[in-house]
């Protein structure tokens, strides 16, 4: 978890939550990734008022075959009982989130495998809880474009030099939401520096 807090974006197990009550974005990682890959992205939006929840998925996280991409199937669900976990933090006594989280302002992430995730949440396995998407470098592979469920803008996000993920298939799966929407075209981003590399020309834009 990543929050707002005062002077260190909530990167210390025990940094005091900064006033107020802020969005939660549940974050995705990519095939073979992990959630501390997208720390200089996710603690710059934490930092901009927003807590993120970035869960490790074991089997994507440790494989990058056929049985990792499998999993990435499931994970629709795992994000939803992820969220559950983490909105009821904010009536959990003592609990350093408690009181903190706009409950009703929730919003799903990812990253690749993370981004086909998310666009799971609102097709095959929506959840209804979510408002908003931002797919980064990802596809409706696996799980469809049949888009459900009350309105939620999304935010596709895609490098046209994208070598993992086409930038076809990201615009295929971005052209197929019924909802309003946008789309970040980096003309020269690949598939993941613009993501986790503050160094990368395209960081700026994307974190922002």
């Amino acid at each position: 978890l990543w929050y707002p807090a005062n002077g260190s974006g909530g990167t210390s197990a025990d940094a005091v939550p900064a006033p107020g009550r802020f969005p939660v974005v549940v974050f995705s990682h990519g095939l073979g990734a992990a959630p501390a890959d997208y720390r200089q992205l996710l603690v710059r939006w934490a930092r901009a008022g927003f807590v993120i929840a970035a869960p490790t998925f074991p089997s994507s996280a440790g494989a990058q075959g056929p049985a990792g991409l499998m999993d990435v199937l499931k994970q629709p669900a795992d994000v939803s009982a992820v969220l559950t976990e983490v909105l009821a933090l904010d009536g959990r006594a003592g609990d350093l989130l408690a009181g903190h989280l706009h409950t009703d302002r929730v919003a799903a992430a990812g990253h690749s495998a993370g981004g086909v995730t998310t666009v799971g949440l609102f097709t095959t396995g929506r959840d209804d809880r979510l408002r908003a998407g931002v797919v980064l470098a990802g596809s409706a592979l696996g799980v469809g474009t049949a888009f459900a469920g009350a309105a939620a803008p999304q935010l596709f996000v895609h490098g046209e030099r994208d070598d993992v993920v086409s930038y076809a298939s990201g615009r295929a799966a971005y052209e197929a939401v019924p909802w309003p929407k946008a789309m970040l075209s980096l003309p020269e981003g690949d598939h993941g520096a613009s993501m986790s590399d503050p160094d990368s020309p395209g960081f700026r834009v994307v974190s922002q």
